[in-house]
C-alpha cells in the first residue's frame, strides 16, 4: 500500500506528549507499507480490532489502544490516505466521517 502521507505521523509522536508513539506508529507504517489489501477482510485478519466505517475509513488502535489513527482506504489504487491521528480525547472531538 502507498501511505498518503508520512509526514502527521511524524508531527504527530514528535509531540512531547505523544513521545510514546513512535514505535507503534512506525510498525504500523511499515506493515502497511508492505500490505496489499485488497477487502476490508484483509484488514481485519491482520488488525482484529479495527474498525471498519462508512466512507471507505478504518479507525485503528494505537499503542495499546491509547491512540486512534483514522484512514481512508482506496482499494483499487492501493493507496491509504491519513485523516487523523490523536489522543482518544482528540479523537472524540471528530467527525471520523468528515475528516
Amino acid at each position: 500500500m502507498r501511505i498518503i502521507s508520512r509526514k502527521p505521523l511524524k508531527a504527530f509522536y514528535q509531540r512531547p506528549d505523544c513521545l510514546d508513539a513512535k514505535e507503534p506508529l512506525e510498525a504500523w507504517y511499515h506493515e502497511v507499507k508492505k500490505a496489499k489489501w485488497r477487502s476490508w477482510t484483509d484488514i481485519k485478519e491482520k488488525y482484529a480490532s479495527a474498525s471498519i466505517l462508512k466512507g471507505r475509513r478504518v479507525v485503528f488502535n494505537i499503542g495499546g489502544n491509547k491512540y486512534r489513527l483514522v484512514v481512508e482506504i482506496n482499494f483499487p489504487a492501493q493507496i491509504v490516505y491519513i485523516r487523523f491521528i490523536g489522543t482518544h480525547r482528540e479523537y472524540d472531538q471528530i467527525d471520523v466521517e468528515v475528516i
